[in-house]
């Protein structure tokens, strides 16, 4: 009968070549139950291994060991235990037991949870998710790793992960949880354009009926409609679920009410709503959101005015957009210059903004490159649609769904002529 130090042994043993880690696994998988029978007394053994080294053996016992619920003192000596274990380990060795990586993964998000310290985990986590996606690939770890984020407020080293493409995902709901968590760590750096893509998926993801965070996520998706593309429509996408069609508006109607008073373009009566509805917008936490789309209507409300002058006084801005004072007029312009919103110089002697054109001539070399970079992105796009639709056809599944539709619809029985109508 199998002993832990015997198995102990066998790891530090079978650790160095591929041979060798192979036959380890089979040792560790005939020996999986009897470590989770003796996880109680498993901890010390650690001591004896080497994550670097012999992370594959390293991981059997670790994931035997957080198998049950811990206390906060256990929990307080596993994290560090974990911490060591996720950024020390070798990917190629990981990689052999994903499942058992991704189970202690968990348990190590779920411990620092409990201790109300998820900064802890965005670091080990994020090493975590390195060593075990390929590229362009969505792990069930992102979404854990995402939400450590918004936790903790490392919102920027949660949007290094969002910079990746993704076209391989192991389960849709990771990708839901993914778009959501990402939606709002994007909003969090104003990254607005990518945020309202990820909750842009969020509403349009296939769901046979309606949930919390469909809901939340539409809320945001209005707000961030309205603070980056001055506007937002109602009409969904015609592939959006049936349930969100029917339901989701109806639901958030306080924020439909909010886009189309906004589309008045006046301040004097968005304001009276957002402080009408203050409460409701707080509730849902969304209150800064709401703060920043009435700033946003006074930038759509700027921008206006330079299709229509070449110069103007501050004043005169301040009283076009119902802004209290001319230097608070001067703080919105300046920080639209600085956000490359407009184009304009304002003259402090005698109050005046001076409207320019956009001075981008796109001929220099850095812009060349970033189109020829946008151009390659496109090519490789395309390729991969053409490959997944190839893949597509030839998929059994879609072909007898696709056979059992065209005998709903037998096209012999039409007449491919049109009739003559008399008149």
């Amino acid at each position: 009968m199998a002993t832990v130090e015997s198995l102990v042994a066998q790891i530090q043993g079978l650790s160095s070549s591929a041979g060798d880690l192979s036959l380890l696994l089979t040792h560790l998988k005939q020996a999986d139950e009897f470590l989770h029978n003796e996880s109680t007394r498993l901890l010390p053994f650690l001591e004896q291994l080497d994550p670097t080294l012999h992370s594959l053996g390293y991981l059997y016992i670790l994931e035997a060991c957080t198998s049950w619920p811990v206390t906060n003192d256990q929990a307080r000596r596993l994290v560090l235990i974990l911490s060591r274990f996720l950024t020390s380990c070798v990917a190629d060795q990981i990689r052999l037991a994903p499942e058992k990586f991704i189970a202690v993964c968990k348990s190590f998000k779920d411990q620092v949870l409990m201790l109300e310290a998820p900064i802890r985990g965005v670091v080990p986590l994020l090493e975590a998710v390195k060593k075990l996606r390929s590229s362009e690939h969505l792990t069930t770890l992102h979404p854990d790793f995402l939400q450590l984020c918004l936790l903790a407020k490392c919102y920027k080293t949660g949007l290094s992960i969002l910079e990746d493409d993704i076209f391989e995902v192991d389960q849709p709901r990771d990708f839901y949880l993914y778009c959501y968590y990402g939606g709002m760590i994007c909003i969090g750096q104003k990254c607005f354009q990518k945020a309202l893509e990820l909750l842009h998926n969020v509403v349009t993801a296939p769901m046979s009926s309606i949930n919390a965070i469909a809901v939340e996520a539409f809320k945001k998706y209005v707000l961030v409609s309205l603070i980056y593309n001055g506007q937002f429509s109602t009409s969904l996408p015609k592939y959006t679920s049936s349930a969100a069609q029917r339901n989701l508006k109806t639901i958030c109607q306080p924020y439909i009410e909010l886009a189309n008073t906004y589309s008045i373009g006046k301040i004097s009566e968005l304001e009276p709503y957002i402080q009408t509805n203050r409460e409701k917008f707080d509730s849902d936490n969304n209150l800064g959101l709401v703060k920043q789309v009435v700033t946003s209507m006074y930038k759509r409300n700027i921008q206006r005015l330079t299709q229509t002058y070449l110069t103007l006084s501050l004043q005169d801005i301040a009283n076009t957009v119902q802004l209290s004072s001319p230097k608070e007029a001067e703080m919105h312009v300046l920080q639209m210059i600085q956000d490359g919103e407009i184009y304009a110089t304002i003259n402090q002697r005698d109050g005046m903004v001076r409207f320019l054109e956009d001075p981008e001539q796109y001929k220099t070399c850095e812009m060349i490159e970033h189109i020829d970079s946008s151009i390659q992105r496109i090519m490789t796009l395309s390729k991969k649609l053409t490959a997944m639709d190839e893949l597509i056809s030839c998929d059994p599944l879609y072909l007898a769904k696709v056979g059992r539709e065209r005998q709903r619809f037998d096209f012999d029985d039409f007449d491919p002529v049109p009739q003559k109508f008399n008149i």
